[in-house]
């Protein structure tokens, strides 16, 4: 077997917990125009867009389009949704920068570091590069590229996702490792031959909403990223050390 290389993680969901965040940059941007609603309820209505927007760009139904472009546009029917027309263009512009301004769940940071001893890092998301870079300073994650959909001009799970993060870090697909907390990206990955790990969020959609267990067989199945650390950290197949 190809030594393990590189490690590529999805994003939302698996290393930031966007639900929190949305809901509180939500309030923050509504609350003083004397809107008040259930904020949880929004943050998911937003996310719940998520997927059909990057289907219609899947099935070629419009062009390929930047994440933060589709979540403006899923904004504007939100708001619509909830009723809410007070809210000016500098103040919807704002709001749909909070996908930028998201936190990692506590595992993340000390679980990421641990691993940079060995492999090469990236995000393989959905993200755009610029959503992914603000997001990578604002949690300290020590990227080695930023990897994902706006490289291959394509979304997840279309096979081009994965297959051009590997081929950027000119490695083949057995020597790279998905991590995602969703068996939907991980079922894809390991379809192209790379390893999988599945990391449970159980509570990323509410209490006991996300996954807690992966459904399909995977390479690791870890709590979070500090145990996937000690795992691949203390296997006999780790790759060499890496060049200070």
């Amino acid at each position: 077997m190809q030594p393990l290389k590189a490690l590529i993680f999805d994003v939302f969901g698996t290393l930031v917990d966007w639900r929190t965040a949305i809901a509180k940059e939500t309030e923050m941007a509504l609350s003083p125009l004397g809107i008040a609603i259930d904020w949880l309820d929004f943050a998911d209505a937003w996310r719940n867009r998520y997927q059909p927007a990057m289907e219609e760009v899947r099935s070629g139904l419009i062009p390929f389009a930047k994440l933060d472009r589709l979540h403006r546009r899923n904004l504007d029917l939100v708001l619509a949704e909830f009723g809410i027309d007070r809210l000016a263009e500098a103040g919807r512009c704002q709001l749909n920068l909070a996908w930028h301004r998201l936190d990692a769940w506590p595992d993340v940071g000390p679980g990421l570091q641990a691993l940079t001893a060995k492999y090469l890092l990236a995000p393989c998301s959905n993200g755009n590069i610029s959503l992914m870079v603000d997001l990578a300073r604002r949690n300290g994650f020590p990227w080695d590229a930023i990897l994902g959909a706006e490289v291959a001009r394509a979304y997840k799970p279309d096979p081009r996702v994965y297959l051009a993060a590997a081929a950027a870090f000119d490695l083949a697909p057995a020597q790279v490792m998905m991590v995602a907390a969703h068996s939907s990206d991980l079922a894809a990955a390991a379809a192209l031959g790379l390893r999988t790990a599945f990391v449970a969020r159980p509570d990323e959609f509410g209490p006991d909403k996300g996954e807690a267990a992966p459904p399909l067989s995977v390479d690791i199945s870890v709590s979070g990223i500090v145990e996937l650390a000690q795992i691949l950290l203390s296997s006999q197949e780790t790759a060499a050390p890496r060049a200070p």
